[in-house]
């Protein structure tokens, strides 16, 4: 019922795509670059967190047309606006049903846990570092979209570091061990994020990141885990106390077209894609640094230039929470993601990008 679905979805983007004229042919654009004429129908992350506001969204709608004079357009929306969760779009994105689409790398992992080994839980604890990890195992990241969904990929970059937010009731709380979290019903998104809060003996749940506040507001979850602006924006502060201060990543992100597109632009059309997405790519990186100092302060006590400060009370990890932390990564999220991975390959050919630049080791 849910391929008939997407595959009538698919017809219908296909018949507005003949509709709109796609296939016009190449002009001079872009000083002497000869660019196709082209209408691509892209998806962003959420409406309402930064890199759609700031950078995503005016890339699309407003520095494509003005860079290729005219030339590349676009009808681009957020996944908010089209009422996504973000766990579908590369299966959408293979369909059709999108030319391009931002997302989280973790969110579309169903299909291939070398995608996955993008963003293990706990293994990197600096932007920096885990930046550098990222570009390692971008040849990797390549091959499995071009393999599991038909996708090329033209884009990596993060979100603010993914840190624990609990509702501790009792603000005067300010100690808290990860011990403590046995038996709490913690947010994830990822089955890696999973591996880590069973680790500590929490009880995993996914949801959607739109569907959270509700969420911990009704008691379906007792903390939740996501990057510290994102909490900000989406106003966690209003439903929880506590923001522990232990980073599990920076939810690795991506911008990736559908194959039969990329293949379809002529080679000058390609070049500028290449070109301008590796400025957008550094932007993003650059204000995903500024971004989790900013969201930190602004769920603490600030000082925060985007509104009230949420009043959440900060929880530094003490040395026995870092050492806890390195004994789950090591225990259970790279034992149980290479079970998943499967060959030793995949084992390999992580512990030489990855591993090497963490320091961490999987092995089967």
């Amino acid at each position: 019922m849910k391929n008939t679905v997407l595959k009538k979805a698919a017809i219908a983007v296909a018949a507005g795509a003949v509709a709109l004229g796609l296939a016009a042919g190449p002009a001079s654009a872009d000083g002497h670059a000869k660019l196709d004429k082209r209408s691509f129908k892209v998806v962003g992350t959420w409406s309402f967190l930064d890199h759609w506001q700031e950078r995503e969204g005016p890339f699309w709608r407003e520095r494509l047309p003005k860079l290729s004079g005219g030339m590349l357009t676009s009808n681009a929306k957020s996944q908010t606006e089209l009422g996504l969760s973000g766990f579908e779009i590369m299966r959408l994105l293979k369909l059709g049903v999108f030319d391009a689409v931002h997302g989280v790398t973790t969110y579309v992992a169903q299909d291939s846990p070398m995608i996955e080994g993008a963003d293990l839980a706990g293994v990197i604890q600096d932007l920096g570092n885990y930046r550098k990890a990222n570009e390692a195992y971008r040849s990797i990241l390549e091959r499995e979209f071009a393999e599991k969904y038909d996708a090329k990929l033209l884009m990596i970059y993060a979100w603010p570091s993914q840190q624990l937010f609990c509702n501790l009731g009792d603000k005067s709380i300010k100690k808290y061990s990860l011990d403590k979290l046995k038996g709490k019903k913690i947010r994830t998104y990822s089955t890696t994020l999973g591996d880590f809060i069973e680790g500590v003996g929490g009880s995993a749940v996914t949801i959607a990141f739109a569907e959270v506040v509700p969420a911990l507001q009704k008691g379906v979850a007792d903390c939740g885990l996501t990057g510290t602006l994102p909490a900000y924006n989406a106003k966690w502060w209003q439903v929880v106390t506590h923001n522990i201060r232990i980073r599990l990543g920076y939810a690795s992100s991506f911008l990736a077209m559908n194959m039969k597109v990329w293949n379809s632009l002529n080679k000058d059309t390609q070049d500028f894609f290449v070109k301008h997405l590796k400025t957008l790519e550094e932007e993003m990186w650059v204000a995903t640094r500024a971004n989790d100092d900013a969201g930190m302060n602004c769920n603490a006590s600030g000082p925060c230039d985007r509104g009230e400060p949420g009043g959440m009370v900060p929880i530094e990890p003490t040395a026995a929470d870092k050492a806890k932390l390195k004994d789950v990564v090591e225990n259970f999220v790279l034992k149980r993601w290479a079970k998943r991975c499967g060959t030793q390959q995949c084992v390999n050919e992580w512990n030489a990008t990855i591993g090497k630049i963490s320091g961490m080791k999987a092995s089967l």
